[in-house]
C-alpha cells in the first residue's frame, strides 16, 4: 500500500468556528505565516520519511484551508519536496476555466519532473457559492471540462472547442505535461454517477469523508462499471482518505485527541449553512445516493469511528492493524492521511512514527 500526507494547510490562529464565510477581520498575517511554515515542515518530513505523495486541496473563505488555489501551493511545494509525488485533489472543475486548469497542472508536472497526480473534483456547496456556480449544472460542467482538459493534454495540434458550457476558438497549451499521455487522474466517488464516469474514462477513484461500509459499496460499483467498460482497476486505482493520529502508545494517542479535541475534526462549513447544503441537494448534486449523503451524521464515539474506518488512532501496531482491516475491506492501494492537529510537535511525532514504524510494514499489505 501507498501512504500520502494530506494537508488543507489549516489556519493556526483564533477564528470563529461553525460559520461560513468566516469574516476576514479574524485573519492574522503572523498566524498565516506560521500556518504555512508548519505545513511545509510536515511536507518535508513526510518526503524524507518515504511517504508516496503530498496532497493538497482547494477550499475557500474559511480558516479550514489556506489554499484557495492549490496550484500556487504546489509550485512552492515542488521546490522543497524532491521525491514524493504532488497530488492536487483537486481543482474544482465546474467553477474554474478548464483550459487554465490544464495549463497549471501541466506546469506543476514540469516543475516536478513528472510527479503530478491530477485530481478533478466537482467541489462542495460552499465552492459553488464562492464563484456563483449553478449546482444543477455541476455534473455536466465537470464532464465537459474533463474531456476538454484531456484533449488539451493529448492533442498535438491547435484545436477549437464548441461545447455546451465552454467555447474556445483555439486551444494549444504550453507547456505540455511530462507524463504521457497525461498524469494519473483521480476523481471523487461520492455518487454512483461519479463511479460510472470514472470507470468509463478509466480514471482513478477517491473516497473521502465516508465510512468503510459505504466506501466498499462505492468501490464495488466502480469495479463493476469498469468491467462493463472492458478493464480491471488495480488497488492503486482506489484512494481512501481518513484522519490519523499515531503516538507511542494507544493510551497516549487517545489522550492526545481528548485533550486537543482534534478527533471532532474541523467545523463543517457546508453543513453549518443549511440553506446552501439543502439547495445543492435539491439540485441533484449527490445523484442517486442523495438520501444516503444527506442522512449521514457525524459519529461521536471514538471507538465507533475507528470501527467504521473513519479514523486511525493508536500506537504503531494498532494503527497498522486498522490499516490492514481497511485494506481487506476495500482493496484500496492508497491511503490519503490527514494527520490530526493535536499540536505542532505532536503532529510531527505522529508523522515520524507513521513513517518509521507503520509505513515500511504497510508496503507489504
Amino acid at each position: 500500500m501507498k501512504a500520502t500526507l494530506f494537508s488543507r494547510v489549516p489556519y493556526m490562529g483564533p477564528a470563529p468556528g461553525g460559520v461560513w464565510p468566516v469574516p476576514p477581520a479574524a485573519f492574522s498575517p503572523e498566524a498565516a505565516e506560521q500556518s504555512m511554515d508548519a505545513a511545509f515542515e510536515q511536507f518535508q518530513l513526510a518526503d524524507e520519511l518515504g511517504f508516496d505523495w503530498i496532497t493538497l486541496a482547494e477550499h475557500h473563505y474559511a480558516p479550514l484551508s489556506l489554499t484557495p488555489n492549490p496550484m500556487v501551493m504546489a509550485g512552492a511545494v515542488s521546490q522543497r519536496v524532491r521525491r514524493a509525488k504532488i497530488a492536487l485533489l483537486g481543482a474544482n472543475l465546474p467553477s474554474l476555466n478548464p483550459v487554465r486548469v490544464a495549463e497549471e497542472f501541466a506546469m506543476v508536472d514540469v516543475l516536478t519532473g513528472g510527479r503530478l497526480v491530477a485530481g478533478m473534483l466537482r467541489g462542495t456547496a460552499t465552492e459553488y457559492v464562492t464563484y456563483g456556480t449553478n449546482p444543477a449544472e455541476s455534473r455536466e460542467r465537470f464532464e465537459e471540462a474533463l474531456q476538454l482538459i484531456l484533449r488539451a493534454w493529448t492533442e498535438p495540434q491547435p484545436f477549437g472547442w464548441l461545447g455546451r458550457f465552454y467555447e474556445y476558438r483555439t486551444v494549444a497549451i504550453w507547456p505540455r505535461p511530462i507524463q504521457q499521455p497525461h498524469p494519473p487522474i483521480f476523481m471523487s466517488g461520492s455518487s454512483p454517477e461519479s463511479g460510472e464516469l470514472a470507470a468509463r474514462h478509466r480514471l482513478h477513484l477517491g473516497l473521502a469523508f465516508t465510512t468503510v461500509p459505504l466506501a466498499r459499496e462505492a468501490a464495488r460499483y466502480y469495479r463493476e462499471q469498469a468491467a462493463v467498460a472492458g478493464w480491471e482497476p488495480t488497488p492503486d486505482h482506489l484512494l481512501y482518505r481518513l484522519p490519523v493520529h499515531v503516538a507511542d502508545t494507544d493510551e497516549q494517542a487517545i489522550e492526545d485527541l481528548r485533550v486537543s479535541g482534534a478527533a471532532a475534526g474541523p467545523a463543517s462549513y457546508t453543513a453549518s449553512n443549511r440553506a446552501v447544503g439543502e439547495a445543492v441537494a435539491r439540485a441533484g448534486y449527490y445523484g442517486r445516493d442523495a438520501a444516503t449523503q444527506r442522512g449521514r451524521t457525524q459519529v461521536r464515539d471514538l471507538k465507533e469511528r475507528v470501527e467504521l474506518g473513519q479514523l486511525l488512532v493508536g500506537g504503531p501496531e494498532t494503527v497498522l492493524a486498522q490499516i490492514r482491516a481497511i485494506r481487506g475491506e476495500l482493496d484500496a492501494g492508497i491511503l490519503d492521511l490527514n494527520f490530526l492537529p493535536v499540536s505542532r510537535d505532536k503532529i510531527l511525532r505522529s508523522i515520524e512514527l507513521f513513517g518509521t514504524k507503520v509505513l515500511p510494514r504497510m508496503r507489504e499489505l
